[in-house]
C-alpha cells in the first residue's frame, strides 16, 4: 500500500513523556465495614457537613483520641457509607504507627498505591520523591477518598496526600498532628470516650443475642471498668456473650479483680490505657491454654497479620487446630478475621501479645517458634519459585522442623496469588531475620525472593532485600551466595537502567565464580553481561560474552540455557552485519524451542528472525515472522512481550509500505510500554511512528515522534538510540524546510555522541552524517 491510498488521516495517539495514565483503574481497598457498628452520631455529622460545605476541594481530616476510642472503627464505617461520592475509588494503608515494630515508610504505602493505581512494577519509581509525584499526577482530576490509618507522625503522612480537589484523606492518630493543620489546612475530630448511655448499647448491641434481662446498673459498672473506651468494651461484650448463664456480676467482679492488679502498678494519669490492659487480661486469662499460647506466640509474627499455615507453623501445630484456635481468638475479639484463611490484629493487641511473651515464655520457646515461622516463609517462597521460575538456580535451604509444614502449589497462578497476599511479610521477615542475625536465612530468603522480583520489577524490594542478603552472605563468608546476589543486583540495576551499577554487580559475581571454578555460574553471569552489553550498544564485548557463555553451556551438556543463550548470540551478530550466521542460529533455536513448547522463547527468535529477513531485503518474510511472534504474544496473554515485538511487527509493516498497519502496530506497542513502565521501548515505538510519518509525507508530526524520543532517549543516558532518534528527527526537520543550520545541529550532535562505537552499523551512521556535514574527504 502506497501512501496515497491511505483514506483520511491517521492518528498515534501516543500519551507525552511527562504525563501518566494508566488506564483509570478504580481501587477499592477498604477493609470490611465494622459489625454492630452504634454511637458516634454527632462524630459522623460533622465528618457529614466537611463533604457538604467544601465537596469539590483537597480535603484532611485526622481524627484522633487515645488507644482503643474507636478511630479506626469509625474511619472505616463512615468511609463505607459516603464511598459512593467517590466514584473513583477508595486507597487503604495501615501504617503501623504503634505498631511494637517500625512503622510502615511513605515509600512502600505509596508504592503498594500505584500498585492497586494500575501502575506496572517497572513503571514505579525508587525515589521516594519521584513516587510522591507519580501518585499526585494519577490521583490529579479524580475524586478518591484516601483513608490512613494509625499514623504516628505528620512525617509519615504528608507524602501520601494527593493534595488536588476532589480528594479527601481520612486520617486516625493517637496524636493531634498538628503540623497537617498548619501547612496543609487539615481538620481535626477528638474522639473521647463513650457516654455512658452509649457504652451501654454498644454492650447490649454485641450481647443482645446471646443475653437477656441484665441490669442496666450492672451494665453501666461494665462499661466503666471499660473505660467507656469501645475496643475494651467490644472484648468485655464478646466474654459476656459466650457464657450467657454466668451472672453479669460475677464478670464484672472478675474485671475488678484484674483492674486491681493493675491498678497496683498504675499512674493516676494512665486510667484509660490501664482499663484497656485490664479488659486484655481478664479474656487473655479466660483463654485455654492453647489458645493462649498460640496468642502470644502471633505477637512474635513479622506483622500483625498472618494466615492459618503462618500461625501453625509458629504454634507447631498442624492447620486444622491452628484454625481452631484461630477461630476462638476471633471469637473473644482478641483477633480479627479478615478473610477466609487470613487474620489480623488490633494494634494494642499486639503489643499486648509481645508483652505476655516476654512475661511468660521462655526466651529459647520463643526464639525456636521466631524461627519455625521464618523456615515457613523461606520453604513455601522456595517452592513458589519453583513453580513460576523452575530453571532459576536453586539454593539448600536452612533445616526444616517436621512440625513445620510449607505451601504447596499446584500451578504458577497459585504461587503468584500466594506472593501476591504475602509480599509485605516476606519483607517484613527479610528484616526480622536481619535484625535477629540470622544469615543464613537472610541470605537464603534473598536469592530465593528474587525470581519474583525479576518477574515484577518491584525493585525497592528487590534492593532492600539483595542488599541485605549480600551483607549477610559477606558476614559469613559464603562466596556462592555472595555470587549469587551480586547477579541479583546485576539484573536490578539492568532492568531499572541503571547500567553502571549493573555492570559493577556482574562484574563481581563471575569473579567470584571464577575463583569457585563455579563453570553453570559463570555461563549464566556471561550471559547476564551479554544482555547488558547489547542494551549499551557494545556489541562486540556482547558478542564476546555470548560466546563464552554458550561454549560453557555446551561443555556442562545443559540444554536449557545453550539455545537461549545462542539466541541472544544471534542479535548480537545482526548488529555486525553477520545475517547468516545469525539466521543458522535463531533457526536452531526455533526448531529447540518448538519441541519443548517454550511458546514464549520461540516468539523471541521468530521477532531475531523478522530483523534478520527486514535487513536481508525479505520484507514478506519478515512480516511473517514478525506477525508469527506477535500472534504467540496474545496466546500468552504477555503483554510484555506483546508490546517490544509488536514494535519489529511496525518496522516490517512500515517497510513493506503499509504505513496504516505499521502506525496501529507502534500505537499499541506505545500505549502498551507506557503501562508497562519501559520508556526505553515506548520511545523506539515513538520513533517508529515518526518514520511512518514521514513515509507518508507528514514531516511535522514526524518531527513530533522523534523530538520525544529524543528526550526520552536523552534522559535514559542511552546513547545509541539517542543518536538514531537524533538522525530521523533531522531528516523530519529537513523534510519540513527548517533552516539549515537547525539540521545541521542535529547531525553535529549525533556524530558527536557516536563517539566510540565501532560496530559496522555505527561505521555507517558515522559515515553518512559526514558525508551530510560536508565534512568528509
Amino acid at each position: 500500500m502506497q501512501a496515497r491510498d491511505i483514506q483520511g488521516p491517521v492518528h498515534i495517539h501516543a500519551v507525552p513523556p511527562n504525563t501518566t495514565r494508566y488506564g483509570e483503574p478504580v481501587p477499592w481497598q477498604l477493609p470490611t465495614d465494622v459489625r454492630g457498628f452504634v454511637n458516634r452520631t454527632v462524630e459522623q455529622e460533622a465528618m457529614d457537613r466537611l463533604l457538604e460545605e467544601h465537596p469539590s476541594s483537597a480535603q484532611v481530616l485526622v481524627l484522633t483520641g487515645t488507644a482503643g476510642v474507636g478511630k479506626t472503627s469509625l474511619a472505616l464505617h463512615w468511609a463505607h457509607a459516603v464511598r459512593e461520592r467517590f466514584p473513583d475509588g477508595q486507597l487503604y494503608a495501615n501504617l503501623r504507627g504503634y505498631d511494637p515494630q517500625e512503622p510502615v515508610a511513605s515509600p512502600q504505602v505509596l508504592e503498594r498505591f500505584l500498585r492497586a493505581l494500575d501502575v506496572p512494577a517497572a513503571a514505579i519509581p525508587t525515589d521516594p520523591e519521584a513516587l510522591a509525584s507519580t501518585y499526585r499526577s494519577l490521583v490529579a482530576g479524580r475524586r478518591m477518598l484516601v483513608v490512613l490509618d494509625n499514623a504516628s507522625s505528620a512525617a509519615q503522612v504528608r507524602p501520601l496526600l494527593p493534595g488536588v480537589p476532589g480528594c479527601l484523606v481520612v486520617v486516625t492518630s493517637r496524636h493531634r498532628l498538628s503540623g497537617l493543620g498548619v501547612r496543609e489546612g487539615a481538620r481535626h475530630l477528638t474522639l473521647e470516650v463513650l457516654a455512658e448511655h452509649d457504652a451501654v448499647e454498644l454492650l447490649s448491641a454485641v450481647t443482645a443475642d446471646y443475653r437477656v434481662g441484665d441490669d442496666p446498673d450492672e451494665l453501666a459498672q461494665l462499661a466503666r471498668l471499660c473505660a467507656r473506651l469501645p475496643l475494651a468494651l467490644r472484648i468485655a461484650a464478646e466474654r459476656a456473650a459466650g457464657r450467657p448463664r454466668m451472672l453479669l456480676n460475677d464478670l464484672i467482679q472478675d474485671l475488678r479483680d484484674e483492674s486491681s492488679l493493675w491498678d497496683a502498678l498504675s499512674s493516676e494519669d494512665e486510667e484509660e490505657s490501664e482499663a484497656v490492659r485490664s479488659v486484655f487480661a481478664w479474656s487473655y486469662r479466660a483463654l485455654p491454654a492453647d489458645a493462649a499460647r498460640l496468642f502470644r506466640l502471633l505477637g512474635l509474627h513479622p506483622t500483625g497479620e498472618f494466615s492459618v499455615a503462618a500461625a501453625a507453623a509458629l504454634a507447631a501445630s498442624g492447620a486444622r487446630q491452628a484454625s481452631r484456635l484461630l477461630d476462638g481468638l476471633v471469637a473473644s475479639h482478641m483477633i480479627e478475621q479478615t478473610a477466609r484463611d487470613r487474620y489480623r490484629f488490633h494494634d494494642l493487641l499486639r503489643a499486648y501479645a509481645v508483652d505476655q511473651v516476654r512475661r511468660e515464655q521462655e526466651p529459647e520457646e520463643s526464639e525456636r517458634a521466631i524461627r519455625r515461622v521464618l523456615a515457613w516463609y523461606l520453604h513455601t517462597a522456595d517452592a513458589a519459585q519453583a513453580r513460576i521460575a523452575p530453571h532459576e538456580p536453586r539454593v539448600a535451604l536452612a533445616a526444616l522442623d517436621p512440625e513445620v509444614k510449607p505451601g504447596v502449589f499446584g500451578d504458577a497462578a497459585a504461587a503468584w496469588g500466594w506472593f501476591d497476599v504475602e509480599r509485605e511479610n516476606l519483607a517484613a521477615a527479610m528484616r526480622t531475620v536481619a535484625a535477629l542475625g540470622l544469615d543464613e536465612y537472610v541470605w537464603q530468603l534473598a536469592i530465593v525472593l528474587r525470581a519474583f522480583y525479576m518477574s515484577r520489577n518491584t525493585f525497592q524490594d528487590w534492593f532492600a532485600t539483595s542488599h541485605l542478603g549480600l551483607e549477610a552472605a559477606q558476614r559469613g563468608n559464603d562466596r556462592h551466595a555472595q555470587a549469587e546476589l551480586h547477579e541479583s543486583l546485576g539484573m536490578a540495576y539492568t532492568q531499572s537502567s541503571r547500567l553502571d551499577q549493573a555492570a559493577e554487580q556482574y562484574v563481581a559475581a563471575f569473579g567470584i565464580r571464577c575463583e569457585l571454578d563455579d563453570r553453570a555460574g559463570e555461563a549464566l553471569t556471561l550471559n547476564g553481561l551479554g544482555l547488558l552489553r547489547l542494551r549499551r550498544h557494545q556489541i562486540s564485548d556482547a558478542q564476546e560474552a555470548f560466546e563464552r557463555a554458550r561454549a560453557l553451556f555446551q561443555s556442562l551438556d545443559d540444554t536449557y540455557w545453550e539455545p537461549r543463550t545462542a539466541v541472544n548470540l544471534a542479535e548480537a551478530q545482526v548488529a555486525l552485519g553477520r545475517l547468516a550466521d545469525a539466521e543458522r542460529l535463531v533457526r536452531a533455536g526455533l526448531e529447540s524451542f518448538r519441541e519443548v513448547a517454550d511458546r514464549r522463547a520461540e516468539g523471541n527468535a521468530l521477532r531475531i528472525l523478522s530483523r534478520i529477513q527486514l535487513e536481508g531485503g525479505r520484507t514478506d518474510e519478515a512480516l511473517e515472522s514478525a506477525q508469527r511472534a506477535v500472534d504467540l504474544a496474545m496466546d500468552l496473554n504477555s503483554p510484555v512481550v506483546e508490546a517490544y515485538w509488536l514494535t519489529q511487527l511496525g518496522h516490517a509493516q512500515r517497510t513493506a509500505g503499509r504505513y496504516a498497519d505499521a502506525l496501529a502496530s507502534y500505537q499499541r506497542a506505545a500505549v502498551l510500554q507506557r503501562s508497562l513502565g519501559d520508556r526505553s521501548r515506548e520511545a523506539l515505538a515513538w520513533d517508529g511512528a515518526g518514520l511512518a510519518y514521514l513515509a507518508l509525507g507528514r514531516a511535522q508530526e514526524a518531527s513530533e515522534f522523534h523530538r520525544r524520543a529524543v528526550a526520552a532517549h536523552r534522559d535514559l543516558g542511552d546513547r545509541w538510540q539517542w543518536v538514531l532518534a537524533l538522525c530521523h528527527l533531522a531528516e523530519a526537520l529537513e523534510a519540513m524546510g527548517e533552516a539549515a543550520d537547525v539540521v545541521r545541529e542535529c547531525r553535529r550532535e549525533a556524530l558527536t555522541l557516536l563517539g566510540d562505537f565501532t560496530d559496522p552499523s555505527a561505521q555507517r551512521l558515522r559515515d553518512q552524517l559526514t558525508s551530510a556535514l560536508g565534512e568528509g574527504s
